[in-house]
């Protein structure tokens, strides 16, 4: 039987977010000792190292509670799984477009801004104020 804190040290999830875990139903709730501490078994570590990789994927807490389901019934067939990992791979590949869009915005500002001049003629302001405005006077 493990601790929480055992728990925690294990697998690098704080304290914390592991009763958030339990509050979620992701984690079963610990059974108790006599003293009213969480006990843990091995199944409840292997759990937790799952739900700590898949958030570090960046997988939400509704696809992690899906794929944990999926994966109480080892003989059906993986599809589910499988649409999972790839509507999020499609997430992260549209987020990565935009951040290649951002990264390129943001070279363009700073590549036209020396540093010396006066706030009122700073480029960066001026961009950034620019920006946003619908009557499509710019």
């Amino acid at each position: 039987m493990l601790s929480i804190g055992d728990l925690s040290r294990r697998t690098g999830v704080k304290v914390p977010t592991i009763r958030y875990y339990e509050q979620m139903g992701l984690l079963a709730a610990a059974e108790r000792s006599e003293g009213n501490q969480r006990r843990y078994e091995r199944g409840d570590l292997e759990r937790l190292a799952f739900i700590r990789h898949a958030r570090d994927l960046g997988l939400d807490i509704s696809a992690i509670r899906e794929l944990i389901s999926l994966s109480e019934h080892p003989n059906q067939p993986c599809a589910d799984a499988d649409r999972i990992a790839s509507d999020h791979l499609k997430a992260v590949r549209e987020k990565i477009e935009k951040l290649k869009k951002l990264e390129q915005e943001l070279a363009r500002i700073v590549s036209h801004c020396d540093g010396d001049h006066a706030i009122e003629d700073c480029y960066v302001i001026r961009s950034l104020s620019d920006h946003g405005l619908c009557d499509g006077e710019h």
